[in-house]
């Protein structure tokens, strides 16, 4: 998304953060593999892991969960009047699928879900 936002001039206009349902990677960095797939489309990865909050609903206009299992987590932990703020990414019902376990592809695989659905997020989203 923050690659998008750039290249469309907005990338001042709108603050990304990335968070996971779970802790169980809190502070690691982004997967070498997802790293490394991502830097062959010139996009760069960074930052270190966190898990999202309650707060994370008064701070943010719009949660985006990557498949059923994370927006069924978020709905679990927003507070009461928020829930409109959760999208699923692919829009359609669809989940991204986990990167890890879909072979030597599983992360481009993944990638180009994920560029799709920022894409189609930030169009929905854009005045």
């Amino acid at each position: 998304m923050r690659h998008l936002l750039a290249e469309r001039g907005l990338d001042d206009e709108v603050d990304v953060q990335s968070a996971g349902t779970g802790g169980w990677h809190a502070g690691d960095p982004p997967d070498a593999r997802a790293t490394a797939a991502a830097r062959e489309r010139g996009i760069t990865l960074e930052g270190a892991a966190r898990q999202v909050t309650a707060e994370d609903f008064d701070e943010f206009d719009v949660l985006v969960a990557m498949d059923r299992d994370n927006l069924a987590n978020l709905r679990a932990i927003a507070p009461a009047g928020t829930e409109h703020k959760l999208r699923l990414l692919l829009g359609d019902g669809r989940d991204v699928p986990d990167p890890y376990y879909g072979g030597p592809s599983g992360f481009e695989d993944v990638l180009d879900l994920v560029e799709s659905g920022c894409a189609r997020l930030l169009d929905d989203l854009a005045p």
